[in-house]
C-alpha cells in the first residue's frame, strides 16, 4: 500500500481531467506558473531596492500616525 503504480496515476489523471476539463487545466497550469515566476523575480529584486527608513521617513507626513513606544510586560 506504500506506492502507487503507474495505473493508479492514470486513473486520478483521468478523474482530475474529466471534472475541470483540460482548458481549465492549462489555465490554471500557466496561472501558476506566472505566479511562480513572480515570486521569484520579486525576491530576486526586493532585496536590494527597499530602504530601511521608508516606514519612518513619512511618518510625520501623515498627520494620522500616533507615535508610541511598546514596553515589555512586567
Amino acid at each position: 500500500m506504500g506506492s502507487f503504480s503507474i495505473w493508479h496515476w492514470l486513473i486520478v489523471l483521468l478523474v482530475v481531467v474529466l471534472i475541470f476539463g483540460t482548458k481549465k487545466l492549462k489555465n490554471m497550469g500557466s496561472d501558476l506558473g506566472g505566479a511562480v515566476k513572480g515570486f521569484k523575480d520579486g525576491m530576486k529584486d526586493g532585496g536590494a531596492d527597499a530602504p530601511a527608513q521608508q516606514v519612518t521617513s513619512n511618518k510625520a507626513a501623515d498627520s494620522n500616525t500616533v507615535d508610541v513606544e511598546a514596553k515589555t510586560k512586567s
